[in-house]
């Protein structure tokens, strides 16, 4: 896997933060498209409700974000008012739902690096995000116990769920190194109490990764052919897609309050 592009920003914090929330709110705003389409009526309700959680994170966030920055942006204006250059989110949130196999493997690879990244930002010396880490945290236990069971009944279920299983992990399984890749914004924040051990990250996600797989009797896919780019605004056609239907109430009554 290429190294990521170092680009110099004004604002490694903001800059952080924004990562952090794209992540969630693009991921949520994709569980969303399931409601009212769900396999079943209990489990529409609970993407529904993953959905709502992870939106809630990232609004926090970009929130925090905004303050950071000083520039005036609430956390509507950075959701509802960037382009798809500037949104900062990891390229794995922003595949399409596929079929309800690919959903629930891309949600247990997020869910599994997101629970042990809030676990580590918990412990942060800046208290702003330290204390919305914590309360995210309980939430996404809840979120990595629902995908992970899925996957583990999809991959040792019938002949035909299984095959969709490994289907879609192969398929989005490129997409995961990214979520451990480090450049120059990840070490400015460090400097300033944000600290993060990928390495010890990325054995913890492995180790539960690889837990999982077996259970669910899925090979897991090779490490080649990785792709990256979304933290610095290149990204698959898929997210302009997205934001264009995410974005069109808010654009289509630009100063309306609700």
């Amino acid at each position: 896997m290429a190294a990521p592009r170092s680009v110099a920003v004004a604002n490694p914090l903001a800059e952080y933060l924004i990562r952090l929330g794209d992540d969630r709110l693009v991921l949520g705003h994709r569980l969303s498209e399931w409601c009212g389409h769900g396999p079943i009526l209990e489990e529409d309700i609970a993407m529904a409700n993953v959905a709502l959680d992870l939106i809630g994170h990232a609004s926090s966030i970009l929130k925090l974000a905004g303050e950071v920055e000083g520039q005036g942006r609430t956390e509507d204006a950075l959701a509802y008012w960037r382009d798809g250059t500037a949104y900062r989110n990891a390229l794995l949130v922003e595949q399409p739902n596929g079929d309800f196999a690919v959903t629930m493997v891309r949600q247990f690879l997020f869910d599994a690096h997101s629970v042990l990244l809030w676990d580590q930002l918990s412990r942060s010396a800046h208290e702003p995000l330290a204390a919305i880490a914590a309360k995210s945290l309980k939430e996404d236990k809840y979120h990595l116990r629902h995908s992970s069971e899925w996957v583990v009944r999809l991959g040792d279920g019938t002949e035909e769920s299984h095959a969709r299983a490994q289907a879609a992990l192969d398929s989005l399984w490129r997409f995961t190194g990214e979520l451990f890749e480090r450049d120059a914004v990840d070490e400015a924040v460090a400097a300033e109490g944000v600290v993060v051990d990928m390495e010890a990250l990325r054995a913890l996600w492995d180790t539960m990764v690889n837990d999982v797989l077996a259970r669910a009797t899925l090979a897991r896919p090779s490490a080649s052919g990785m792709r990256s780019g979304g933290r610095h605004g290149r990204h698959t056609e898929f997210l302009g897609h997205l934001l264009a239907t995410m974005q069109s109430v808010a654009r289509a009554h630009p100063g309306a309050t609700w």
